[in-house]
């Protein structure tokens, strides 16, 4: 993964069409796609150095269907997270029902998905009950991108949706991104997805195998252009290794302490500012 990811960055670099948008200048190419086996190692990229406790403590924070940034800071352990900026943005707060509000983002979507009639879906429970149950469905399917809660939101889901397919013992993830911050975003959802995929696989009793996302508006902020030279300088190092603990059989049942990363060598981190 962390080969295409690097070429996939040149190549935008090198061939994309420069766009001004909401947040910024960025430089652009249309529906990329990644994939890799998880059986290769766990793709945390090691050209620069990815913070995945913030990884590990954002899917946790999801998968409990929280929309509170001061959750996902108790989950950190930090008084900042990569939801601060969004949950203290001037356009948002006015909509905030209280400090640290982001309204119906993922988790809530991914939890409690609103139908028309009242009913609340759990996506995420449907989805393995049907793994476990009928794993050839076509319908595994789980969206975050709500049409009718996006201004709801304090940021509309970047990435909108990921599928599930089983073949004999292996669980596969396709997940579709709308829009891709290629150097300070993308790292993070390719960890995110592969840990997503990992765990959902161990409580389902299948084996992780490929992890495929197709990256539409993928493009890198002129700001990072300086970071990205950088980082395409580094020679990648050997993949690292997930542990997750085996006692666990329930996706809800995860904490901080049942995820680690095992092996993981990189080089330095590089900063760069965030678009908000």
């Amino acid at each position: 993964m962390e080969q295409a990811y690097l070429l996939a960055l040149k190549n935008i670099f090198e061939n994309g069409s420069d766009r001004t948008g909401r947040s910024g200048d960025t430089r652009a190419l249309f529906a990329i796609q990644l994939r890799c086996s998880l059986a290769d190692g766990f793709p945390a990229l090691t050209t620069k150095k990815l913070a995945f406790k913030a990884v590990k403590s954002e899917l946790l924070w999801f998968l409990e269907g929280s929309n509170d940034d001061n959750r996902l800071k108790e989950l950190n352990g930090t008084d900042k997270t990569i939801w601060t900026a969004n949950a203290e943005a001037d356009y948002w707060k006015p909509k905030a029902a209280f400090p640290g509000d982001l309204g119906r983002i993922y988790g809530v979507q991914w939890r409690k998905w609103q139908g028309p009639d009242g009913l609340v879906v759990d996506q995420i429970a449907r989805v393995i009950e049907k793994i476990k149950t009928d794993p050839s469905d076509r319908r595994l399917i789980v969206s975050a991108w709500n049409p009718g809660e996006l201004d709801q939101m304090a940021l509309p889901p970047c990435h909108m949706m990921f599928q599930f397919f089983v073949s004999g013992d292996n669980l596969s993830l396709h997940m579709v991104q709308r829009s891709c911050d290629m150097f300070l975003g993308v790292p993070f959802n390719i960890a995110s997805y592969a840990l997503l995929l990992s765990m959902v696989a161990q409580v389902t009793g299948k084996t992780p195998h490929e992890l495929v996302l197709t990256l539409n508006d993928a493009h890198i902020y002129h700001d990072h252009f300086e970071a990205v030279k950088e980082q395409l300088t580094r020679e990648p190092m050997p993949a690292a290794k997930l542990w997750l603990n085996p006692e666990i059989k329930d996706i809800d049942s995860f904490t901080m302490d049942d995820i680690r990363l095992e092996e993981y060598e990189s080089h330095a981190a590089i900063k760069a500012p965030m678009a908000v």
